[in-house]
């Protein structure tokens, strides 16, 4: 889940609390005076709390290169070793909630006695920390928050949002899945589900932004049933309680975390790919100009012309008889190049319908180029999709990666071209 000015809600938390819990381990049992044995007799003064900062800090920077350390923390690129050394030094200016956590340590001691010396002590010791970084950790993203949006955020309605996502992700995954549940899906629908057609729902719901506030209760009212505990909205707890009568903040809430991740989605792409993007738009341009340098045009203003293969595949007409052959071959050639099959291209040409009122204004693009824009404007699975246009191993249309290499350009180009009909295609209209 993302939220504006939040770090910790990402898929790398839980690398987070496992590293910060096998750290506070490593501190506590530092010496003979060990932390554990100062924090079981109640003592969590700032003194305390700074050698267990200091402590931490130097367990954690000996092993950033540790694969769990290292590892992607959230989608801004931070890692995880950089994430808990921030929660780390968060809690230095949090004294009351260290206090809290010497509290519950405390009190296992009183009951227990030196619990982490005994067999299985040291997973019960570890849970203390890993209970004082949870609550922390949604306070500071409630902080950032606050920051980021300048609207009033607490550390509950940061676990409200997390529990929406998580609802959400269960919603979706019985949708696709709701031939094996159908029963469950119903009840969240409020109708009978027929095992012989998909509803209509499964399709509408892309996103997070277009998950019901009614399916969400639903859900929740039906968990009991279904797997034998009660949903999040359904609880004798009442940290949702104003959320169960108000489906209209539910609904605000799911819209903000879809808003939020269509926004921010670009940086889910590897930042390299930018650079790699550039470098091959240079090679285009290179290419071009060698060709223009050779080229013996005694008027400037002469446009250089396509290669030949480009301006065969770029027409409905069929090359020259000669070249027929020729061009066969390198269609073929490039289709097996990205495991589609080699009549790829021919049979998507045949089957598209070369009277509508799209392909009259798509008749100077190539064939990738027209599947490029279908697949921007429609998306990679749609029903009016002949056959022929899907790739057999997805059932999808071809990545833009593949329609690249069927035109035999690269993909800046590719992009380039298919933003252009894009154009093309809007403006079509007006000229009929």
């Amino acid at each position: 889940m993302r939220l504006p000015g939040t770090r910790y809600q990402e898929h790398g938390w839980e690398h987070v609390r496992k590293l910060l819990g096998q750290c506070s381990l490593q501190a506590c049992a530092h010496d003979a005076h060990a932390l554990s044995v100062q924090l079981a007799a109640g003592s969590a003064d700032a003194d305390t709390l700074a050698e267990y900062v200091e402590r931490m800090a130097v367990l954690l920077r000996a092993g950033a290169r540790a694969s769990r350390a290292a590892a992607d923390g959230n989608s801004y690129g931070e890692s995880v070793q950089e994430l808990a050394l921030g929660l780390l030094f968060e809690l230095q200016a949090r004294l009351a909630d260290w206090q809290a956590c010497a509290a519950a340590i405390a009190g296992e001691a009183a009951r227990l006695g030196a619990f982490w010396q005994q067999p299985g002590g040291d997973a019960i010791l570890r849970k203390k920390f890993n209970d004082m970084y949870a609550v922390l950790r949604d306070k500071v993203d409630a902080d950032n928050y606050m920051a980021a949006c300048g609207r009033p955020c607490s550390a509950n309605r940061i676990y409200a949002y997390r529990m929406l996502d998580t609802a959400h992700a269960d919603i979706a995954r019985l949708f696709e899945h709701w031939r094996q549940a159908p029963a469950q899906v119903g009840a969240i629908l409020g109708r009978s589900v027929d095992a012989a057609a998909a509803p209509i729902e499964v399709r509408q719901m892309k996103s997070i932004g277009a998950c019901k506030a009614e399916w969400v209760l639903a859900w929740s009212a039906s968990r009991e049933q279904f797997t034998g505990s009660p949903g999040p909205l359904h609880t004798r707890s009442k940290r949702f309680a104003s959320l169960k009568t108000s489906p209209e903040k539910i609904a605000a809430m799911l819209r903000e975390i879809g808003d939020y991740e269509e926004l921010s989605a670009n940086r889910d792409n590897a930042w390299q790919q930018d650079a790699q993007d550039a470098a091959e738009w240079l090679d285009d341009l290179a290419n071009v100009l060698d060709a223009a340098a050779v080229t013996d045009h005694a008027d400037s203003d002469v446009v250089l012309a396509p290669p030949d293969i480009e301006a065969s595949l770029a027409t409905e007409e069929p090359p020259a008889p000669d070249v027929t052959e020729e061009f066969r071959v390198a269609e073929a050639a490039a289709a097996v190049q990205v495991s589609l099959p080699p009549s790829y291209l021919q049979m998507a040409r045949q089957a598209q319908d070369g009277a509508s009122w799209a392909a009259r204004a798509l008749a100077d693009c190539s064939m990738p180029v027209r599947l490029a824009v279908y697949l921007k404007l429609m998306g990679a699975r749609d029903d009016c999709y002949p056959a022929e246009w899907l790739d057999p191993a997805t059932g999808e249309l071809p990545t833009m990666q593949q329609l690249a290499v069927l035109d035999g350009v690269s993909l800046p180009t590719l992009r380039k071209r298919r933003d252009g009909a894009i154009e093309l295609l809007r403006a079509a209209p007006q000229r009929q």
